[in-house]
This record gives structure tokens, sequence and C-alpha cells, in this order.
């Protein structure tokens, strides 16, 4: 009998013979090592030659390079046109942040209304932001133009003129900053519409029997129970904001209103000057900065975050 019992043990060979914590971890292993393989090429290793890039003095197609150590860093901190482009980057990030978030939320609490062609309605506003950005920069280049734009004659027909939205660098960041919201605007809708189905239906029946009004039901019961949803946006809409290219690019190449961080990095490296080292310092000070927001964030903006 015990040769019996003893059988099925001996029948078990190779992988059905390997612990479970073993299966699992060669499982991972097998699975998650492709892609590991594509971040480290794609993602750590430009990020590596970048940031040795930006120790050399290096002219874009030039054969050779001399290794400067940190003058890159030092001369365009002491440059004057540091302080200008790190100021535009912070107007532009607080203010498209700010208010595609603050729209975003208006937007979803009223697409969250059980309304006819709210289906529609939420299709509609989610729409420009999956539109291509070269696209949506050459709509809007037509709508601000001060002659033949549509916003030209509107103004035109009430007795008005169109401000030189392209001439004026604080106009033309403003310009920017208002396409840069109505894109993005529906990503945080969408975002918050699914945080506002996701509450308890209970907190907010038990609020209206105690007596609380619209904005006090606002204030202190839907706002603490997004705050997961508002520490998410907060994080993805920054990093995207600090990084918006394509809309710079098409509506004011030539405006040094507009002159944020990686703009600046692609006039260095690619236009006139074509200081790749210079460029690619530039670009190792914008990741820095997105690392330090994203540490911050992440460690003490969480702490005020109610996942209950």
């Amino acid at each position: 009998m015990a040769d019996v019992a003893q059988a099925p043990k001996q029948r078990r060979r190779g992988w059905f013979a390997i612990p479970r914590n073993r299966k699992d971890a060669v499982w991972f292993v097998a699975l998650a090592l492709p892609n590991l393989v594509l971040i480290g090429l794609f993602t750590y290793r430009p990020l590596i030659m970048n940031i040795r890039f930006s120790l050399l003095n290096w002219t874009l197609g030039s054969a050779t390079a001399i290794e400067i150590g940190l003058d890159n860093y030092v001369r365009w901190f002491t440059s004057g046109d540091a302080g200008i482009v790190l100021t535009t980057t912070a107007i532009f990030a607080v203010a498209t942040v700010g208010g595609s978030m603050a729209l975003g939320l208006l937007v979803a609490l009223a697409l969250n209304q059980k309304v006819r062609g709210r289906t529609i309605a939420r299709a509609t506003v989610f729409a420009p932001y999956v539109l291509s950005g070269v696209g949506v920069g050459l709509v809007w280049l037509f709508i601000f133009d001060p002659i033949y734009g549509l916003l030209a004659w509107v103004l035109r027909t009430f007795g008005a003129e169109s401000p030189r939205w392209f001439n004026d660098p604080q106009l033309s960041l403003a310009m920017v900053i208002i396409v840069y919201i109505w894109k993005n605007l529906g990503y945080c809708a969408v975002v918050y519409l699914a945080g506002l189905q996701g509450m308890n239906s209970d907190l907010v029946e038990a609020a209206q029997i105690d007596g609380a009004g619209p904005f006090k039901r606002f204030w202190y019961l839907t706002l603490p129970l997004l705050s997961p949803t508002t520490f998410f946006l907060t994080i993805t809409t920054i990093l995207s904001s600090l990084q918006a290219f394509d809309l710079i690019k098409i509506m004011t190449p030539t405006s040094t209103g507009t002159r944020v961080l990686i703009y600046e990095a692609y006039v260095q490296g690619f236009l006139a000057y074509q200081r790749a080292g210079y460029s690619a310092a530039i670009s190792v000070i914008l990741f820095v900065i997105l690392l330090v927001l994203t540490v911050v964030q992440i460690t003490v903006a969480e702490r005020r975050v109610h996942y209950a």
C-alpha cells in the first residue's frame, strides 16, 4: 500500500515538479522581459545618451565633439533666456492644467445629468482630445487670423477690431493656452465623469436627507470623493502640458512668447543654432523638472487624497 501511495509522487517530472512560486517567477520573466527590453532600448537608452550628449560641445551633424562637462548647463542658467523660458513654461503649465481641470470638472458635472442626448454630448466633448495636434493648430490658426479669421469676422460684426494674436508675445501665449485647454478639456471631463459615476450614491442621498444644499454637497462631499481622480489628473496633465510641442510649433513658430522648455530645446538643436549638446542639456533640465514634480506630487499631494 505504501508503494501505491508513493506512485503519483514519483511520476511528477519536469515542469510539474517545479514549486508554484518558481513557476510564477518564470511566467513573470517570460511575459515581462520583452516589454522591459523595449522600454530599455527606446526609453532609458535614449535618456542616458541624451545625458551624455549634454556634456559635449557638439554641433548637429558634426563628426567630432568636445567634452566640456557641465558648461552647457552653466551657460544656459546664466543666459538671459533661462528666466524667460522658465517663466513662460510655468505660466503655460499652470494655466493649461488649471483651466483644463476646472472646466473639465464643470463639464463632467453637466454630462453626469440624466438628460436626452448626453451620449452624443460626451463623444463631442471628448473628440478634440483624440484629434491631431497639427490639424487642431491649423484650424485654430484660421480662427485667430486677424484679417481673414472667423474670430475677426465676429468682432467686426460688433464693430471691434481683432487683436494681433501672432505679433504680441503675450497674446500669442494666451492664444496657445486657449487652444490647448480646448483640446484637452474632453480628457479631464471624461476622467472626472468616471469618478462621478463611481461615487457612492448612498452618501449623496444621506447628505440630501440631512438638508445639505447643492453647493455644500459639492464642496464637502463631491470634491473630497473626487480627490483620487484629481490627483491622477494633476500628474498626467502636468506631464502632458510640459511636453506640449505640436500646437506651439504649428501656431507660433517664430513667437518669443511661447518659448517653453521643450520648444527651446528644439530651437537650439534643430533650427538656427544646431547646438545639439546645448539642446540636450535643456532636455535634461526638463526631465529633472518633470521627475521632481512627479515625486513631490506622489509624496506630498497624495496625503490629501481620500480613497475611501
